[in-house]
């Protein structure tokens, strides 16, 4: 795990206000579901700076909200380089984004912590990168933001399964 006893995971989409921000939430919740809140630490993070500060896009927060998840805290970010250090694993919403993070982690040699959400969907289809990659919402209405979750959603049983496997692996090591 990173350096702490916690396993952590970070989201990142352009600005850290529709796409990563729900995916956080998302997962968030089905790590309390799982009583993993204590051992997985879960952030978001945007690529680029533009939304700094800013809350959440109120149509994420609406549409997380009508799904019957709990209020939505947060303050967008952008992920730096040395985050890699501490952080388990880098979860990219595009191709794009995972691009990036790749390019920053090349010099740390920790771009194997990059990991597209969709690979974590049992129906994204690998053969289509567009098909791997959760759509901005941002420039749209509601029904974006709504593919959005739902797309987040089909993911994170997946990336649930790679942490609790990957918890599962350190636990066993460190009793070993």
């Amino acid at each position: 795990m990173g350096t702490t006893d916690m396993y952590r995971v970070c989201f990142v989409c352009t600005g850290n206000i529709c796409r990563s921000p729900m995916a956080e939430a998302v997962f968030r919740d089905r790590i309390a579901e799982a009583g993993l809140d204590g051992l997985v630490e879960v952030s978001s993070a945007g690529t680029g700076s533009w939304h700094l500060g800013e809350d959440a896009d109120p149509r994420t927060a609406a549409t997380l909200a009508d799904a019957g998840y709990g209020p939505l805290s947060h303050r967008a970010r952008q992920f730096a380089p040395d985050w890699f250090a501490r952080e388990d694993l880098v979860v990219a919403l595009d191709e794009g984004h995972a691009a990036e993070l790749r390019a920053m982690a090349r010099n740390s040699g920790e771009a194997a912590k990059v990991r597209l959400l969709r690979s974590y969907d049992p129906a994204a289809d690998p053969d289509d990168p567009a098909g791997m990659e959760v759509p901005d919402p941002y420039y749209g209405g509601t029904r974006g933001f709504e593919v959005c979750l739902e797309m987040v959603e089909a993911a994170v049983p997946g990336l649930l399964d790679a942490v609790t496997a990957a918890l599962d692996t350190d636990l066993d090591g460190a009793r070993g």
